[in-house]
Parts: structure tokens; C-alpha cells; sequence
């Protein structure tokens, strides 16, 4: 096969849409018997919406989620009042989605997984890899039956223990963002209102949210507890919580459906890529939940990597293509590991710094920029929705072909202009949404478009 992913969480589920439109021969291997059924990762922010959108799942996910619903502190059984989760961040035509969208990542790899089935993609449940070797023309991967399989190319999506990463031998470096013991739990509760996130404060540093998931009967549980604590992971050690935290008594919390403890910290991976070994999601980098960073960001590694790979192994493109995705994706996840941190010491506030809408490839080797002096829009840059001749750019960048905005160039999907807020010139737009190239003409726009394999027409 062409390509094995270890993992089917968010990151694993995504690439395999990605690979599975682009005809590349692919196999996601799970070690658990079934999705992940737990809400831990709720908050798909709106980059990650224009992510689904390209993916074709964006309808779903927005009919099984909701927006956030406002904070509301408790103290002694009343409420001091209600302020919202998030600064508002203003939408216009370039940017449709702002607000960040509450779904319970169960909902959401459940959407995921139908999408790839229907593209004929495939998901190994009960399938544990146990070690690799690879050489020149591919890798072998080791499974807990005693069996193997064989992949050009293997994508380690198997969260922050990563079996992949560790058989590779790379590092994670990172920190303990609190020392606080965390719990998480999907819970059943009443005597709640669901239009509010209720937030309770305890003695010291400690507390207890709890917030109604969107398009279910269920609440999110998050509880800050004394470092060294180890609560009861069952019904009964959550009903002592809610008792010991708020004004419900403990046969207020009518069921449990999912818990993990966990302390924040952060990781990131010395490597995203060892010859044909790469690193994706949790595998290569850890978060704090804080500011809803870390699905997203594993969301948009599979974005970066499924059209280089798939232009590889079907464009024509050189392997080296593959080294962009460790110079991207490593220097952006070093960033939102520092951003995700000072979120949860709040240093930062949840709104445009965390909406990721701002967050593009200036510096890559991959963003050519020939104009002399470029003006709003740059190569590197997210290219914005808008519209050119009544047509909306984001329904015609969607799907896995690159597009050319300004001028027209035999191979490649063409529009006659590029909206005002563009500015002046030719944009060649990325399969993932983002300017590759950018030039007063076309020229040397052919050579850039050879070497990315971005001429095949679609």
C-alpha cells in the first residue's frame, strides 16, 4: 500500500479523506476496538472549520454542534453572573467563520470516519503496532498478532505516547504547564441550566466546570483538583466532586459516561519526519486543553501533509517535498504550544489569538514570492474566501487540486481574477488553502508548479 496511518483519532481520520479523494492507496490502524468515546477535544475552532468545509464534512459537524454558550460563576449556590467564553472576533467575506464550534470529538470522528468509508477509505480496528524497520522503498510495521504490513510510507497519528515515535527513537521536549491533577469526565447531570458554562470555585487554585456539550444530553466535567490527588475515576467519585464543588448533591449526577485524569503539559516531537516515517497530531506535539488548540492543530498537520504526499506518490513531485511539512507544521506547533500555554495561565484571552486564522507559511521554502513590492496578501499567507465573478473562492479551492487566481495555466484549475482584497497580481493557491506562489505575471510560475506536482488537472 502507499501509505499506513497509525491512529484513528481526528488527525488519522482526516488524513485519510485527504489521501482517499487524491486515489492514494491507504490503511488507518487503530489499536482500540472502536473510535475514541470520550468528548476531550469539543472545540473545533474556525480554520479547522474551513479544513471540514474542504473536506466536505463541515455540514455535519455544524448540524451536531453549537456555539459555545456563555460562562456563568457560582459562588455559595448563586450566581454572580453570566460573560462570554470567547472575544468576538468580526466575520466579513474573507473570513465566513469566526466563531469557535462546540462538538464532542466522539461526534466528530464519528463524522470523519463515515466521510472516509464513503470514499472508500478503510479503518483496521484491534490493530496494535508494536515496532517498524523501514529502507529505502518502504517500511514494515509490526503488529501485537504477530503479523505485519507493508507501506511506501508510514504517518504516526497514534497520540502523545506515541508506539511510533518511540520505536523511531525521537524526543519530545516539552514542560508541565500546572502541576494541578485534572479531571475530565462526559456526565449525565440535573438541576442544571443548559445555556450556560458553570464554573465553580474551590479553596485555592482548585474548581469544577461544567459545560452542556452541544447536541447532546450530556455535560463536559472539568475539575481542577490539589496536586497529588488522585480522584476516583467512577460514578461515585463524581458525584463526591459535584457534592464537594457546587450546590447539587451528589445523586444530582445521573450518569457517567466517559473520565480521565491527566495533568497539562506540553510536548513537541525533535522530528516530524525520519526518512519514511512522519509525525502528526499528538504524536508530534502535546497541548493544554486551554484555548481549544491541540484537535485543531492536529487537524491542520493532516491538511499540510495529505497533498504532499499525495504529490509524491501521484503528482510527480520530488520525495523532498515531504522535508515542507517538517519545516511548517514544526515552527507553527512550536507556536501554538507557547500560545495554548499562556491560554491556560491566562496570559492570553480566548478570541482572535486562538480563532488560528492568522497562522500562515511566510517563511517556508515553499512560498515564492516574485512581485517587488507586495501589498496586503503575501505568499505563505491563508488565502481568504471572497468572491470573482459571482463565484465563491472557498466551494472552488474545495477538494485536492491546487488553484490559480489572475491568470490561466494548461493543468491547473483557473480563475480569471483574484478578489480586491487580494491586491494586485497572480496567486497560486495551495491544496490546504494557503498562497504557494504569488507574481505580477506568470512567469516562473510553471517551474514552481512542476516542483510541487500541482500540474495535474483535476
Amino acid at each position: 500500500m502507499d501509505v499506513l496511518i497509525v491512529g484513528a483519532g481526528p488527525t488519522g481520520l482526516a488524513l485519510g479523506i485527504d489521501l482517499a479523494r487524491r486515489g492514494v492507496d491507504a490503511l488507518v490502524v487503530e489499536r482500540a476496538d472502536g473510535l475514541f468515546p470520550g468528548s476531550r477535544g469539543k472545540g473545533v475552532q474556525p480554520r479547522t472549520q474551513e479544513v471540514f468545509d474542504d473536506l466536505g464534512v463541515l455540514a455535519e459537524i455544524r448540524a451536531a454542534g453549537g456555539p459555545y454558550p456563555p460562562r456563568l460563576v457560582w459562588r455559595d449556590g448563586e450566581p454572580l453572573g453570566a460573560a462570554p467564553m470567547f472575544d468576538p472576533v468580526p466575520a466579513d467575506e474573507g473570513t465566513p467563520y469566526t466563531e469557535p464550534l462546540m462538538i464532542p470529538q466522539w461526534r466528530t470522528q464519528e463524522i470523519l470516519h463515515a466521510r472516509l468509508t464513503a470514499l472508500g477509505g478503510r479503518v483496521a480496528f484491534g490493530h496494535e503496532v508494536t515496532g517498524l524497520r523501514q529502507d529505502t522503498e518502504g517500511v514494515t510495521v509490526d503488529l501485537a498478532d504477530g503479523t505485519a504490513l507493508r507501506a511506501a510510507y508510514v504517518v504516526a497519528a497514534d497520540g502523545g505516547r506515541s508506539t511510533v515515535r518511540r520505536a523511531l527513537g525521537v524526543g519530545m521536549t516539552g514542560e508541565t504547564v500546572d502541576p494541578a491533577s485534572f479531571l475530565v469526565a462526559d456526565v449525565q447531570v440535573k438541576g442544571l441550566d443548559r445555556d450556560h458554562w458553570h464554573m465553580f470555585r474551590g479553596a485555592g487554585e482548585t474548581g469544577l466546570a461544567l459545560c452542556p456539550l452541544a447536541g447532546t444530553d450530556d455535560f463536559q466535567l472539568q475539575a481542577r483538583l490539589p496536586e497529588g490527588t488522585a480522584p476516583e475515576q467512577t460514578l461515585d467519585g463524581v458525584r463526591s466532586l459535584v457534592a464537594a464543588f457546587t450546590h447539587l448533591d451528589a445523586d444530582s449526577v445521573t450518569g457517567l459516561r466517559w473520565i480521565s485524569g491527566f495533568r497539562p503539559r506540553t510536548g513537541l516531537a525533535d522530528r516530524f519526519r525520519v526518512g519514511r516515517v512522519l509525525l502528526a497530531g499528538d504524536a508530534a506535539h502535546v497541548h493544554s486543553p486551554a484555548g481549544g488548540q491541540g484537535l485543531n492543530t492536529s487537524v491542520q498537520d493532516a491538511c499540510n501533509l495529505g497533498w504532499k504526499l499525495g504529490a509524491v506518490l501521484r503528482g510527480g513531485a520530488p520525495e523532498t517535498l515531504l522535508d515542507t511539512y517538517e519545516e511548517e507544521r514544526r515552527a507553527t506547533a512550536a507556536g501554538v504550544l507557547g500560545l495554548s500555554t499562556a491560554v491556560h495561565r491566562g496570559q492570553v484571552r480566548r478570541g482572535a489569538a486562538t480563532v488560528q486564522l492568522g497562522l500562515g507559511y511566510r517563511e517556508s521554502s515553499l512560498s515564492v514570492e516574485r512581485r517587488t513590492a507586495p501589498a496586503g496578501l503575501r505568499a505563505g499567507d491563508r488565502a481568504p474566501d471572497g468572491r470573482v465573478a459571482g463565484t465563491r473562492l472557498f466551494d472552488v479551492f474545495r477538494g485536492p487540486h491546487w488553484t490559480l487566481l489572475g491568470a490561466s495555466v494548461p493543468g491547473v484549475r483557473s480563475l480569471p481574477s483574484a478578489p480586491e482584497s487580494y491586491g494586485p497580481g497572480v496567486f497560486l493557491i495551495r491544496p490546504d488553502g494557503y498562497v504557494g506562489w504569488a507574481g505580477e505575471t506568470t512567469g516562473g510560475l510553471t517551474e514552481y508548479a512542476s516542483r510541487v506536482g500541482a500540474l495535474t488537472a483535476p
